[in-house]
């Protein structure tokens, strides 16, 4: 039968065994982990330690290819310039403003009838005096014969009524008749007298109403839509009338002008002064026609405040059109000898407008400027530039104060 004892020992001698081996076990692994984390520094340090020398050996190289090639420059800009110069500028007001003709009239009849012709065709230009419409003129005709008959029973009577008068006053001179009968007879002459005006008067109504059969143009200018048609009956002074007439030679031009303008405009207006106006069209490109300043309003509109103007253009070509929409430029004064850069050219930020100058060793300068006048294309330049500087109109983009240009022409 086996010990007990003996047993235990052997267990305990079995433990101690396996537990020795795993500290040998554990160490060799600690040992090894180690080593491979202290080879991987050394690389690291190794890599980090080549890179700076790497790049030395570029930059050397790089010196000397420069050493080769002339001193090494940082690149330059390329820009454009435009130079600061001495121009005449005009001072103008622009606006919108709406062409309206002269005068505008609808012919109308003034006498009851039927049409018998129309002498006219749509949208043709007439004189004044000029036939457009007659009418039927027959009526009129017997009511002037019937007027003329009128007169000349009149006028017998008259007549008949001055040969008693005078048998009268023969008389009475003799003492033959009594006063009152020659008064009487006076009397009756006068009466006939009145009637012979009445008579005459109705005669020139009836001529006249005659001559109204024949419709005349009232004024110069260019024929509308007719409304009417051979054989129509129309009435006096009908509503819709027969065809509009609007003078367009000359022809006007209504705009507004902000009131801040007024002490530049209603001064040289009110002493005589041309003051020119230009019409451009819809988009501001072409111009359509050059005309005066005839007009302004007397007063000014609150709602808006602006105030109204109207120029005169003599439309000889006939390119101005009523209530056609179109830009206008009030020409107010001109500055002879202003200092002046292209606009655009001119840099705005939240210190105000300035610009880049290019100075002689291409590099470029950053100027505060103060503006005036600006006139097609060009802005005046009240204060920071000379006559004859050089000023960065394209490539700006890219440039700051003191910075390396290239002048591209």
């Amino acid at each position: 039968m086996p010990d007990p004892a003996s047993s235990n020992k052997k267990s305990r001698k079995f433990l101690f065994l396996l537990l020795i081996l795993l500290l040998i076990g554990g160490g060799y692994y600690f040992w090894h982990q180690r080593g491979d984390s202290a080879g991987t520094d050394q690389k690291t340090s190794a890599q980090q330690q080549a890179k700076p020398a790497a790049g030395q050996a570029e930059r050397g190289a790089g010196r000397s290819r420069g050493g080769r090639g002339g001193q090494a420059t940082a690149a330059a800009t390329p820009v454009s310039v435009v130079p600061v110069m001495k121009k005449s500028l005009t001072v103008s007001v622009t606006g919108l403003g709406t062409v309206t003709a002269f005068n505008t009239v609808t012919v109308r009849s003034r006498v009851d009838g039927p049409i018998q012709k129309i002498l006219f065709t749509e949208g043709q230009k007439v004189n004044e005096g000029d036939v457009l419409v007659e009418i039927d003129p027959r009526s009129f005709e017997v009511a002037l014969q019937q007027a003329k008959g009128t007169q000349a029973q009149n006028a017998a009577l008259l007549a008949n009524a001055k040969r008693d008068l005078q048998r009268y006053q023969t008389l009475f001179k003799q003492d033959s008749i009594a006063r009152q009968q020659v008064d009487t007879q006076q009397s009756l002459v006068r009466q006939y007298e009145g009637q012979a005006q009445t008579n005459q008067a109705a005669v020139d109504d009836a001529r006249l109403s005659l001559t109204y059969t024949k419709v005349r143009a009232p004024i110069s200018g260019r024929l509308g839509l007719r409304t009417v048609d051979v054989g129509n009956l129309i009435t006096a002074n009908a509503t819709e009338g027969i065809v509009t007439i609007t003078q367009v030679q000359p022809i006007a031009v209504v705009f507004s002008m902000p009131e801040s303008w007024l002490p530049d405009v209603a001064g040289p207006l009110y002493q005589g002064k041309k003051l020119k106006v230009i019409l451009r069209d819809r988009d501001n490109k072409v111009q359509l026609a050059e005309g005066e300043l005839s007009s302004m309003d007397n007063a000014v509109d609150t709602t808006t405040g602006t105030v109204k103007l109207k120029a005169t253009f003599a439309n000889e070509d006939e390119t101005l059109f009523p209530n056609q929409f179109v830009n206008t430029e009030l020409k107010v004064r001109e500055i002879p000898d202003a200092l002046v850069v292209m606009s655009d050219a001119i840099q705005n930020s939240s210190r105000g407008a300035y610009v880049y100058v290019a100075k002689k060793d291409n590099t470029v300068e950053t100027r505060q400027i103060e503006l005036g006048v600006v006139d097609s294309g060009y802005t005046q330049i009240t204060k920071g530039l000379a006559e004859g500087e050089q000023v960065v109109s394209e490539g700006v983009d890219r440039l700051r104060n003191g910075a390396k240009v290239e002048i591209v022409k």
